[in-house]
């Protein structure tokens, strides 16, 4: 070591010692700026640059020896072998290069070492060619531990520097890698020449072509000023480069802040930088996140370690909010090239939203959306847990129920009204029900009610009490008037084991209460099923009647009092089904009505009666009955009007027949309707009157064109003196509001008598005539069936 710092204190000049090192320096950082721009250039231009580098590098260790020899003054005369000097500089410049390529090897890791290595070889190269180049009035002579030392510590020194120059982006690798690579050239040189020892001999002369010290001075001033340009080139290409960095990196940097995703950048569990969306997300900025770990994001770990385990598949984890709240979230972790190295980027999704919706849908899934109320399927379960928990010695109480005549609240009202009743009911009931009852919409207006743990049946009944008055307030806060409800009761095990047969019994429960008046409750008994089951089955065959031509329609006339002369006919609805032969309107009507099918049947009923009434010869009226779900019917006035169209029959000629009761549902309503068709020029009579409520304000209020007296009335005039009274009454009202009055279930002579004595306008009934199909009185409806004195009123009364 004394050796080689005394060959550099006394047998240099400093100054240039020092130049040498300034040219090794720049050599060195240009050669590593130059290497690092190769290894990010395009496949094509790679060699390109790696040739500038190992130029650069080349020209830079050769400089670097040459300027250091200059510096030596060896106190006799000196020269250089041109070839040998030239010679030192080609195997500087291609053992560099080769270095160089084998430091930029892809996907080798040893690459950048063995580099480093192999242009320490260059270096040591160049040193012993140059030395060999140096020709003195005398000769060298070798310290071989020196020469081996140089050779290893320069190799050594090399080896180390690539790796560290390619490093990182960081300017301390830069700089680092070239301060290392100066240090090889300059300790190699040093090394050296400290181990060269120079012993003159005045028999030794230097030749004459020997390059002279001056020349070389020249040739290392240009290769100086080449490696400065270089090493300027460098330097504005590295400035150049990391400007492109710092635009690429801005760019990438809004793009992962303008995705709607989380992204968050790591190198292992240590988080180096997040976007906006991922900072937002966790309720911070993204400088909250420097220095940040992996853990204070994704608290638990069992999901962090499946989440880095687990590549390019997305994975539920909770990150942790600044309040400290837990946020469900989804995770893909994937790997990336990020500043020079690999990292994992972890893109972050919200889960919040979508497990809200799936909430929702579960909720949906066992929940009625209208009333908030469990559905069928949750209220199935319910039963089938309960019954298999069922404790011996307890029961189970099933309350099933509907609303009455809730489908004329649809059609009358619309379906916004008939929303509101379900939501009542669900209000109302819900506060009677206490712990572990459940109470169910299975559809439509069909609700039921679990009651586990029942002591007794009465209990079940009591509840019914509670439910039917509950529904019958009226002006509640819920806005919605009186509802009325049939209920039926089963209990478990009693009247069956299992819910499917529980639910039936409760259901035909359901329908003994509706059969036996409504707005009641019944308890299951073994009986009941066979007949609810018929009433079913002939329910279901009445929506298929008309379609199946089953329904036909009879005609009885109707007479004046007063010539006989027949001025009309009542149509007659009768069903004729194909095994149970002629079944009463008393029994299928009111069917009809409940099931909804009144309106199709109506219809019919309408076109038939008004197209058979247009073919007729001689105009006379036509009287149909209409049901009151007809009158509600927002319909109902343009399908007269349709009708009376289609089939070509005078308006004045239709007479359609309605109830009092069909009235009082709403008042204005159905007057709207009735004004609607009375504009048509269609007359309107009040049936059965007598037997409703016989308001004199409805006489006054609706525009009737006539009133019928119930038959009921007129079969007691004989016997009754109320009836007899009652009748009276209603024909001297008709008389004094100028309304005609007709007189239903005329059978006997003196009944007729009766009426004609009393000043009744027309009559109807078996002894004027029994209900037929139309072409039995063919002598009533046309010109040409029969000769004039066979439609006379005698002939007429004769045949009756």
């Amino acid at each position: 070591m004394l050796k080689i710092y005394t060959c550099i204190a006394t047998a240099h000049d400093l100054r240039l010692v020092g130049l040498a090192a300034v040219i090794c320096a720049l050599a060195s950082l240009a050669a590593i700026n130059l290497l690092r721009h190769a290894r990010q250039s395009t496949r094509r231009m790679q060699p390109v640059w790696l040739g500038v580098s190992a130029i650069s590098t080349g020209f830079g260790i050769w400089a670097t020896h040459f300027i250091a020899m200059l510096a030596f003054s060896p106190g006799i005369p000196s020269g250089y072998n041109i070839l040998l000097t030239a010679l030192s500089l080609v195997a500087a410049v291609l053992l560099t290069g080769a270095g160089l390529a084998v430091s930029l090897l892809p996907d080798w890791r040893p690459g950048p070492w063995l580099g480093g290595a192999i242009v320490a070889g260059g270096i040591a190269a160049m040193h012993y060619v140059g030395m060999a180049a140096f020709e003195i009035q005398g000769y060298v002579v070798w310290d071989p531990a020196l020469v081996i030392a140089s050779i290893v510590v320069g190799g050594a020194l090399g080896a180390i520097a690539l790796p560290v120059g390619l490093r990182g982006t960081e300017e301390k690798w830069k700089i680092g890698g070239a301060a290392l690579l100066t240090l090889a050239i300059c300790s190699h040189h040093f090394t050296a020449m400290g181990a060269a020892s120079i012993v003159p001999d005045p028999t030794v002369r230097v030749p004459d072509v020997a390059l002279p010290a001056g020349w070389l001075a020249i040739g290392v001033a240009l290769a100086s000023i080449a490696i400065i340009a270089l090493a300027l080139a460098g330097v504005v290409l590295d400035v150049m480069d990391q400007r492109r960095s710092e635009r690429e990196a801005d760019r990438m940097l809004g793009l992962a802040n303008a995705a709607v995703e989380g992204l968050l950048v790591c190198d292992g569990s240590a988080v180096v930088t997040v976007n906006t969306s991922f900072a937002q997300l966790a309720g911070a900025s993204p400088q909250d996140f420097a220095d940040a770990t992996l853990d204070t994001c994704f608290p638990d770990e069992t999901s962090r370690k499946r989440l880095l385990a687990t590549l390019n598949q997305p994975v539920e984890v909770s990150l942790r909010h600044s309040d400290g709240a837990l946020i469900p979230v989804e995770a893909i972790v994937r790997q990336i090239e990020f500043a020079g190295g690999p990292h994992q980027v972890i893109a972050v999704r919200d889960l919040r939203a979508r497990k809200e919706a799936e909430q929702h849908i579960r909720y949906l899934a066992h929940h009625d959306a209208l009333t908030a109320l469990p559905n069928r399927r949750h209220f199935n379960e319910q039963i089938d847990q309960q019954i298999a928990a069922l404790p011996p010695g307890m029961k189970l109480g099933v309350l099933c129920f509907d609303l009455d005549r809730f489908k004329e609240v649809n059609d009358l009202f619309g379906h916004a009204a008939g929303d509101n009743v379900l939501q009542a009911v669900a209000q109302r009931i819900a506060p009677l029900l206490v712990k572990d009852q459940v109470m169910a919409r299975l559809g439509g207006d069909e609700f039921a009610i679990l009651l586990p743990k029942l002591v007794a049946p009465e209990a079940a009944g009591r509840l019914a009490d509670e439910i039917l008055e509950a529904l019958r307030i009226k002006d509640g806060a819920d806005g919605v008037d009186a509802i009325s409800a049939s209920i039926g009761i089963a209990i478990c095990p009693d009247d069956a084991p299992d819910h499917e047969a529980l639910m039936s019994c409760a259901d035909t429960a359901l329908y003994r209460a509706k059969t036996e008046g409504r707005a009641t409750y019944r308890f299951f008994e073994a009986g009941m099923g066979e007949a609810v089951r018929d009433r079913r089955i002939l329910e279901h065959d009445l929506r298929q009647a008309v379609a199946r031509n089953q329904m036909s329609l009879v005609y009885q006339p109707q007479s004046d009092i007063r010539n006989g002369a027949v001025v009309g006919f009542e149509a007659l609805l009768r069903w004729t089904h194909p095994s149970r032969g002629m079944v009463s309107p008393g029994i299928f009507i009111p069917i009809a009505e409940e099931a909804g099918a009144i309106l199709d049947i109506g219809e019919w009923v309408l076109r038939t009666a008004c197209r058979e009434a247009a073919s007729w010869t001689h105009p006379l009226t036509i009287a149909i009955n209409v049901s009151a779900v007809q009158i509600y019917n927002e319909n109902f006035a343009r399908l007269v009007h349709e009708v009376l169209l289609e089939t070509g029959l005078a308006p004045s000629r239709l007479e359609l027949e309605i109830t009092e009761t069909a009235l009082v549902r709403d008042l204005h309503r159905a007057l709207m309707t009735l004004r609607q068709v009375k504009a048509l020029g269609v007359r309107i009579a009040m049936d059965d009157f007598g037997t409703g409520y016989s308001s004199l304000s409805n006489l006054r209020a609706f525009p009737f064109d006539k009133i019928k007296i119930d038959g009921s009335f007129i079969k007691a005039v004989n016997t009754n003196n109320q009836a007899a009274t009652i009748v009276r009454a209603v024909l001297g009202l008709g008389r004094g509001l100028g309304l005609p009055v007709l007189a239903e279930g005329v059978e006997t002579s003196a009944e007729l008598d009766f009426l004609r004595g009393e000043l009744c306008d027309e009559v109807q009934g078996y002894l004027l005539g029994r209900p037929a199909t139309i072409g039995d009185f063919r002598t009533l409806t046309h010109d040409d069936a029969a000769p004039a004195e066979d439609r006379s009123p005698l002939r007429l009364a004769a045949t009756a």
